[in-house]
């Protein structure tokens, strides 16, 4: 027991860190997928080869020792046990939607928090990624969410990361689903509610590592939790994300001997 303290101490402070280390952009730049804060970036012409040379803004996203997403496996992971550190304070929100041209983004009730390691996080958005962006020995999976979390006092984020594989269908994604934006769009309320607890699997055992956004600027601020258990998605509920967006992931990055945590 009293190893795993010294392990998680150390963990907090290697994490805090890095973060204080680097210094934090602002909100907007940080969390908010705009491509005009900075410069113009997408998964094509303007793919993740060429965002280091978009914009000076970018280039971490060329230099940086610490991004995301990457392979997950058990090869060269430390395995804690189950943490149960994290504490959710997440209740049923009314939601509003966006395409933002990257991505469907859907911004909950600011009321929703969470605790990792006693530091708190509030929850500003979730979106989507197809295929899955973090892969498991090297496998994509067919989505994944993204439920970014910011630490009002730091401005470090805190990101979960919820596999979806092809299975029975997703009740709550069909609340978002049922007004999904087609094209790059404004901002509007979705009809219905959703607690963003149901989204994550039973198990929350999961991979934990510092990085970075996946999208410019690729801040490198990020401590990132990838629940190992995959929720469901049916094959219909898949393939209409897809028509939209057939490929906003971000190729796997470099470990660089990072230090990554099961548990």
């Amino acid at each position: 027991m009293l190893q795993r303290r010294k392990f998680l101490q150390y963990v907090s402070l290697a994490t805090a860190g890095t973060a204080f280390s680097l210094g934090f952009p602002s909100l907007k730049s940080a969390v908010a997928n705009d491509k005009k804060e900075g410069g113009e970036w997408n998964y094509d012409q303007l793919g993740p080869e060429t965002w280091g040379e978009l914009s000076p803004d970018f280039r971490v996203c060329e230099n940086g020792s610490q991004q995301s997403p990457i392979n997950l496996e058990h090869e060269g992971t430390l395995h804690a046990g189950s943490l149960h550190d994290l504490d959710f304070n997440y209740h049923l929100s009314v939601l509003k939607i966006v395409n933002n041209g990257h991505t469907i983004q859907v911004n909950p009730d600011p009321d929703n928090h969470l605790k990792v390691e006693g530091n708190n996080f509030d929850l500003l958005q979730f979106h989507f990624h197809h295929p899955s962006e973090h892969v498991v020995y090297g496998k994509h999976y067919p989505m994944e969410a993204h439920l970014v979390h910011r630490n009002p006092r730091t401005g470090e984020l805190a990101v979960l990361g919820v596999f979806f594989k092809e299975g029975p269908e997703n009740k709550i994604l069909n609340t978002i689903w049922k007004d999904l934006p087609e094209h790059e769009s404004k901002e509007h309320a979705i009809i219905g509610h959703i607690n963003p607890l149901q989204f994550l699997p039973v198990n929350k055992i999961a991979y934990r590592y510092n990085g970075s956004l996946t999208t410019p600027p690729c801040s490198q601020i990020v401590r990132w939790i990838v629940f190992e258990e995959a929720v469901t998605a049916s094959k219909q509920q898949l393939d209409k994300f897809a028509k939209i967006f057939p490929n906003n992931a971000r190729p796997v990055q470099e470990k660089n001997h990072r230090l990554i945590i099961e548990g």
